[in-house]
């Protein structure tokens, strides 16, 4: 999720427990073999054998359409050490669709073959190569096609985001369609789209099929959400929820690390990005949204969230 699960909240989310295997931002591909560095600055994990400081598996995504120069990339990429490769194929931007990337390739299923096949060609064997997709670009003419390409060009799992590029991120998520999807291929299928709660993550198993599932920004809103689905499966249903109290140390540990990490004109803008999800989920974060909202001084920002833990304001890096 591009500008949203970076390094930072893939970080903080995975503290709170309940995952299994995070996915990065995409890394665009389009016509050059990018450095380490570039690799690195999107999966900083990498450094730590591609897992957050938690522990949590971190799988790198591309998103390109040259067969030839996603291999290259790919084949760079992996002598870094990741989990795993993600390939996208269901980005929605305008900008990635115009250069025939992301969603724009569901319209080309001979393609995606290609883009996979030369990936996992390039790769080590012992290296897993997943994709996501959507259910299509305009319509779901396409997507059993579409995901016996993934197949067929070595995808060993497949991530399905169950509405058309069309769709955007409106809800309702289609997860109905997901059963044509498991009944074209033999590889794993793992449903994603619109689980903001328990109940949606029950739905979404009952009526795609699928028992692995893939948290998006529900997982942002309400960072339990992984946990309290393990407790649901466990027959513990509430018992592991987390609460804004519970949150208050994982909102300043994310603070600390978007001044570490990030520059300075990145950093008030991505606390009210994330306490703006949070309202979805907390009234406290209301409150807290609000307070923040027209802040913009690092240090006034400092000072309020070291209120949350009543830490000093010496904790947290300065501006």
């Amino acid at each position: 999720m591009e500008g949203l699960l970076d390094f930072v909240l893939r970080d903080v989310l995975t503290r709170v427990g309940g995952v299994d295997r995070c996915v990065s931002e995409f890394i665009r591909i389009t016509g050059s073999l990018l450095p380490d560095k570039v690799f690195l600055r999107y999966v900083p994990e990498l450094r730590n054998g591609s897992r957050t400081l938690a522990g949590v598996p971190v799988r790198a995504q591309l998103l390109g359409s040259d067969p030839v120069c996603m291999a290259e990339n790919a084949a760079r990429l992996a002598a870094l050490g990741p989990e795993g490769i993600d390939l996208n194929f269901g980005c929605p931007a305008k900008v990635v669709n115009r250069h025939g990337g992301g969603a724009a390739l569901l319209q080309e299923p001979e393609r995606i073959a290609a883009v996979v096949a030369a990936v996992r060609a390039a790769v080590p064997p012992h290296l897993p190569v997943s994709a996501k997709m959507r259910l299509g670009f305009n319509d779901t003419g396409l997507m059993r096609e579409c995901a016996q390409a993934m197949q067929a060009g070595g995808a060993a799992e497949l991530v399905v985001h169950a509405r058309t590029k069309a769709d955007g991120y409106r809800p309702p998520a289609y997860w109905e369609q997901i059963p044509t999807i498991r009944a074209a291929v033999h590889i794993p299928v793992v449903a994603n789209g619109e689980i903001w709660t328990v109940a949606d993550a029950q739905r979404c198993r009952e009526v795609s099929g699928c028992d692995a599932l893939m948290l998006g920004r529900g997982m942002v809103a309400d960072p339990g959400l992984a946990r309290a689905i393990r407790a649901s499966d466990a027959g513990q249903s509430g018992a592991d929820t987390v609460a804004w109290d519970d949150l208050l140390p994982h909102i300043a540990a994310f603070w600390q690390l978007v001044c570490e990490d990030l520059e300075p004109r990145q950093r008030a803008g991505r606390l009210k990005q994330w306490l703006n999800l949070l309202r979805r989920r907390f009234e406290e974060a209301e409150a807290a949204y609000q307070h923040v909202r027209t802040m913009t001084d690092q240090r006034a920002i400092t000072a309020w969230v070291s209120t949350l833990q009543g830490q000093p304001d010496s904790a947290f890096p300065k501006a």
